[in-house]
């Protein structure tokens, strides 16, 4: 016989058809969670791949079993954050906050832009106006703003140091601020570079920074390690309320937390090149 018969023939059987399927609604989970706790910004093939992936993976039983267990054990973990205030303490450590001082300027990071809506996020709007309530309180006369590079995100992305001006201007008008833009960034090591080599250009001595409170001791320690002489003073967490009573709250606080912390996996590893 050239070919054997059908019956010969390797077969998937409902068992293991319902593994892959089982894993393949894994794989889409893991998807959701990572595209939204993990802040993922990537293409939608790379959230694909993990729906297949966990496919593959319930097509074994020894990678199912792994599947399984290692979904159940995130599970137990988020239901923790979720149901409990756990995550308070690590929040905190995030935070460095210190008295504002006179200072020759203001830094205000920059956090991001909804591309569709051409508006600000949240936490650069809280960052920018953060910024501004120290000038308006007469601690520096100068604020920047930061120009993204366009690494990542669409092409055609308005740039958030254009939007935070056209805020400023329409709060302001002329009597604003003096508003200096750093170019071409990715990274706050950029941003810190940029402020370092200003203060060089212009004579800074002292720069107050203006960030996410989570944010703000992880930033401080990039500007320190770039020579800048920096006063650590957060804007407000509009994203969530910091006490952690709801739910709600730490879902997004978690959120934040596995955010800094792939941030600083990333750090040790060489981090994203100075552009």
């Amino acid at each position: 016989m050239l070919f054997p018969r059908p019956a010969t023939l390797p077969r998937m059987t409902g068992e293991r058809w319902r593994n892959v399927a089982g894993g393949m609604a894994v794989g889409a989970g893991l998807a959701v969670l990572a595209a939204f706790l993990g802040e993922v910004r990537a293409p939608a093939a790379v959230l694909l791949g993990l729906i297949v992936a966990g496919g593959v993976a319930g097509a074994f039983r020894p990678s199912w079993v792994a599947l399984r267990v290692g979904t159940g054990a995130l599970a137990v973990l988020i239901a923790a954050c979720l149901l409990t205030p756990l995550l308070r303490s690590p929040l905190q450590s995030l935070t460095l906050s210190e008295s504002p001082v006179k200072a020759d300027a203001i830094v205000a990071l920059g956090a991001g832009v909804h591309c569709g809506s051409r508006e600000l996020e949240a936490s650069a709007v809280a960052r920018l106006t953060g910024a501004l309530a120290l000038w308006r309180a007469g601690y520096a006369p100068v604020v920047t703003v930061s120009e993204q590079s366009g690494l990542i995100g669409p092409r055609d992305c308005p740039k958030m140091s254009v939007l935070e001006t056209e805020l400023t201007r329409a709060l302001y008008g002329p009597g604003g601020p003096t508003l200096v833009t750093l170019r071409n960034v990715t990274t706050t090591r950029d941003e810190a570079a940029r402020v370092r080599d200003l203060a060089r250009a212009r004579g800074w001595t002292r720069v107050l920074l203006v960030t996410s409170p989570s944010h703000s001791r992880r930033a401080a320690a990039l500007f320190r390690s770039q020579g800048v002489t920096v006063v650590s003073v957060p804007a407000q967490e509009w994203r969530f309320d910091q006490a952690l009573t709801q739910p709600s709250d730490r879902l997004v606080a978690l959120r934040v937390l596995l955010y800094e912390g792939l941030s600083r996996v990333k750090a040790a590893l060489g981090g994203t090149p100075e552009r």
